[in-house]
């Protein structure tokens, strides 16, 4: 068994395409249209995957609501937040930190649809 995906819906999907891809690193995976939404997957070679739903039709904002954050395992968070930031200048939420009771090395900014994405490191 494992987790094959994360569902959220987003209200620009060329933005959050460009943050996750371009920026982030995530690759593309593919995409369908259902009922009139957009489903489009980026995610990693291991399988694991987050799908934007859009609908074009869609009138308003969306909210990140219940979402705490979505996690990026990643080999240098230094690195990787400098990159971010300086591609696309999302808003900052913690610059690098360590979690020492987690053993983990962290940093947070937030995506264009003011989900928190974190940088994850093993230390």
């Amino acid at each position: 068994m494992r987790v094959a995906h994360t569902a959220l819906w987003v209200r620009d999907l060329d933005a959050t395409s460009e943050f996750y891809e371009d920026v982030v690193g995530l690759e593309y995976q593919r995409e369908f249209t259902l009922d009139g939404v957009i489903n489009y997957y980026v995610g990693t070679d291991d399988g694991a995957a987050l799908q934007f739903k859009y609908d074009p039709d869609a009138e308003g904002d969306i909210t990140p609501s219940g979402v705490d954050h979505v996690a990026i395992a990643i080999d240098d968070v230094d690195a990787t937040f400098e990159r971010v930031v300086a591609a696309a200048d999302p808003v900052v939420v913690t610059e690098p930190t360590d979690v020492a009771v987690a053993d983990r090395r962290v940093a947070f900014v937030e995506d264009p649809d003011g989900y928190h994405v974190e940088f994850v490191q093993e230390i």
